[in-house]
């Protein structure tokens, strides 16, 4: 465990001392609970990424734990929240870095003034992903099958899930008052974002004939890292606006997330090494189906206050589900293979 964890394990200990000596005891407090959270509810991230990084060579992996730090910590964490504020508030880059460090309650209001916007890229991103996993027909295992198979017969997959998606959008839309516009632009440029980084990843496989259980390699490889650097960009805005419930303070959020961040890396890398989604069947699924709470929370708090603790035991609920029902699988395999064995 030492080998997977040891390296987040110091880094949260580094962290929380630094926070303590700067702010002293809430500082640490509040620290700790950002790293918590950010690991507790990114755990469906972990486990989408495992199934990318699995079919990733060896210097990609070294490169998502590496250079895929800096961009979670310091790019999506710091530059990315300040480049929306700027963007989306008409401010210079050096007024939204002098609010956050200076003026974090200004930088705050930004923020959340921006959070439409967020919102609905986040929202329709994380829908469209979910919507091309559950109408794959393609796909062997199910878990809730009376749920999932009909989703299945679904012809169209490719255009059916942005389709859906982009409806959601426009419903959000219609209800959104003064941010209608915002949230369509914002929306559409979800939906179309990972449509793009899908078919371009499943043309690169089919060009060089790799099927869906191969390693990615040379341009495959490089689009399979930037799509997860993107997933990683989703499932940090809902984490980013909500940690300043906790702290105004942005450089400790940002170390907090990215801490978390560096610990949701590690569990991915331990997910796919110890092939922990081969044999825990279900998880996946469970991923997924947290990943669609996570989709609904974003478009919702468009229209109305979701807390973040509701949105992460419901994913957490879900996840902790499959894992039990995977479980049961592996049991009653167990349990046939002995029986076999007696007769």
């Amino acid at each position: 465990m030492l080998r997977y964890f040891g390296f987040s394990g110091l880094l949260t200990v580094a962290a929380i001392i630094g926070a303590f000596i700067w702010l002293g005891p809430s500082g640490a407090i509040s620290a700790a609970i950002l790293i918590a959270i950010e690991v507790a509810f990114s755990f469906d991230n972990a486990i989408l990424n495992a199934k990318i990084l699995d079919r990733l060579p060896a210097l990609w992996r070294k490169l998502f734990l590496t250079v895929g730090m800096v961009i979670a910590i310091l790019g999506m964490r710091f530059i990315f929240p300040i480049a929306i504020v700027a963007v989306t508030a008409h401010l210079k880059w050096t007024t939204v870095i002098d609010d956050a460090l200076h003026h974090p309650s200004v930088y705050a209001a930004h923020l959340h003034g921006a959070h439409a916007s967020i919102a609905a890229f986040g929202g329709a991103f994380l829908l469209t992903l979910v919507l091309y996993f559950f109408l794959d027909h393609e796909r062997e295992i199910v878990w809730l099958a009376r749920l999932e198979r009909p989703l299945q017969r679904l012809e169209g997959a490719v255009w059916v899930a942005p389709l859906v998606g982009l409806l959601a959008v426009g419903a959000v839309a219609t209800v959104a008052g003064e941010d209608r516009g915002v949230v369509i632009r914002a929306g559409v440029t979800g939906v179309v974002s990972y449509v793009v980084m899908k078919l371009f990843i499943d043309a690169l496989g089919r060009l060089t004939g790799e099927t869906s259980k191969q390693m990615y390699s040379g341009w495959g490889a490089l689009l399979a890292f930037m799509y997860l650097e993107l997933l990683d960009a989703s499932f940090s805005f809902d984490g980013v606006l909500g940690a300043f419930a906790i702290t105004d303070k942005v450089i400790l959020i940002a170390l907090g997330l990215g801490v978390g961040a560096i610990w949701v890396r590690s569990l991915t890398v331990f997910l796919v090494e110890k092939g922990t989604l081969s044999e825990y069947i279900y998880l996946e699924h469970g991923a997924h189906y947290a990943i669609f709470v996570l989709a609904v929370a974003l478009l919702g708090s468009v229209l109305f206050e979701i807390p973040d603790a509701v949105t992460g035991i419901a994913g957490l609920g879900v996840i902790g589900a499959s894992y039990l029902a995977s479980r049961e699988v592996i049991r009653s395999q167990a349990d046939r293979q002995t029986d076999s064995a007696a007769a």
